[in-house]
């Protein structure tokens, strides 16, 4: 084993007009554009062991579309597939890759991650890692409340006098790692965790995210920056204690919101501390879970919701707003389910480089996944990333499960999935620690 050594690659992933944007129920093409889709990978080496992490400003990538596209990447490189590690920002202003898929605009993001993985590979430059931790206030936001009427809803409308209280806190904690390579560029790795869903709209962007790469590449002219979004299912950019005008700006907001980011990740920058070691090692662990069917009883109405809303009737659904969207995606995951499968296989990956290690999710955790896995792992810094080497949906707490709520109804996972997810992660990062 040798020094470490780090090499960066970036692709730009922009779809051409007419790719399906998905991230709403109902159907998007795009339409033009805000800002440019990037992708950017980071191969980590120590002369053992070679790996790459690459992220991405996509909503997901289910596991299928996935896996095809890390063989891709692990035929072009000469890497194993479990030693290709991929992480979606959760833009909802980008473009499909798994359902809905353009398989045309699937086979060029392929090979331009391939070739940026190679490129970062040719890249790898002996590397000094320094790691630290700040705190972002004011733009991450629980997104489910208990109403007064003891009901549970996601998003009931801003300043709704029907409030009672938000369930849970956001978690506010940035990380940083820094990673000095001598006359290279310094690459900057950020670590925040709200759902990108700020701008809406048919024009493609890298939503918040790309903001917080741009905006931080700018104030540190040479650097490299690449965001990975956390644990943030739950969570959302509004506010909903404060007037509609300070928190829906869309694509001002996208930016206030990076500049959040940027600030306290510069405000850190200078002091970040030296983190020792060089070992990488990756790793993949398959989980079967069960899957939430529905009951015999729930079926004919289920069917019933799914056949108005596919047909364009949805004003026939006896709800509105996001009362509507529960029951829908309730009944479509009833649906979908009729038949099996009972279970489920998720990915669960991790890569460490030294005393830092990236665990991902393959869909969207709780933010109680996240504070689970990073306050029980082992390493000095850990990045979980949602919507990793995978996207399989929602994964609640057991407590949402016995609340209620758009998540919980609508997963495709039985109660106790993020319990699952965060011991058998915690598992998973023991083994190569």
């Amino acid at each position: 084993m040798g020094a470490l050594k780090v090499g960066f690659g970036r692709a730009d992933i922009t779809p051409p007009r007419g790719v399906y944007m998905p991230g709403y129920f109902y159907e998007r093409r795009g339409e033009g554009y805000l800002d440019r889709l990037t992708g950017s990978c980071i191969a980590v080496s120590d002369g053992e062991n070679t790996a790459v992490i690459i992220g991405l400003d996509l909503i997901g990538i289910n596991q299928k579309a996935g896996d095809e596209m890390r063989k891709v990447i692990a035929g072009r490189t000469g890497l194993p597939y479990e030693a290709v590690y991929y992480a979606c920002t959760h833009t909802h202003t980008g473009a499909a890759i798994g359902d809905h898929a353009d398989e045309a605009y699937n086979s060029v993001l392929f090979r331009s991650l391939a070739d940026a993985a190679a490129e970062a590979i040719a890249d790898l430059t002996e590397a000094e890692i320094r790691t630290a931790r700040g705190k972002v206030e004011g733009i991450s936001f629980i997104r489910r409340f208990r109403m007064k009427n003891g009901k549970i809803q996601t998003n009931p409308g801003i300043m709704n006098p029907e409030i009672d209280s938000p369930i849970g806190t956001p978690d506010e904690e940035l990380q940083l790692i820094r990673i000095l390579r001598g006359d290279k560029p310094e690459i900057d790795l950020i670590n925040f965790q709200v759902h990108p869903d700020v701008i809406n709209g048919n024009l493609y962007s890298a939503d918040y995210p790309g903001f917080v790469r741009r905006i931080f590449e700018s104030a540190v002219p040479g650097v490299k920056c690449v965001y990975f979004n956390g644990a943030q299912g739950d969570t959302n950019h509004i506010n909903h204690f404060a007037p509609a005008e300070k928190t829906m700006g869309k694509y001002i907001h996208a930016r206030h919101m990076g500049m959040s980011i940027v600030g306290e990740a510069l405000k850190i920058h200078t002091y970040a501390e030296k983190s020792e070691g060089c070992k990488v090692a990756f790793v993949q662990r398959d989980v079967a879970v069960p899957s939430n069917r529905g009951t015999p009883e729930q079926l004919p109405l289920a069917h019933r919701y799914a056949e108005l809303h596919e047909s364009g009737r949805d004003s026939e659904i006896p709800y509105s707003g996001m009362e509507h969207t529960t029951v829908v995606a309730e009944a479509l995951r009833i649906v979908k389910l009729e038949n099996g499968p009972d279970s489920f296989t998720l990915h669960l990956n991790a890569v460490r480089f030294g005393d830092v290690v990236f665990s991902g999710i393959p869909g969207e955790p709780f933010t109680d996944i996240g504070r689970g896995i990073k306050q029980g792992s082992p390493f000095g810094m850990t990045f979980v990333c949602c919507c990793a080497n995978g996207y399989e949906g929602y994964y609640p707490m057991q407590s949402a499960f016995d609340e209620g709520g758009y998540e919980a109804r609508s997963s495709k996972f039985c109660a106790g999935i993020a319990e699952t997810l965060t011991s058998e992660s915690l598992k998973m990062l023991e083994s190569i620690y």
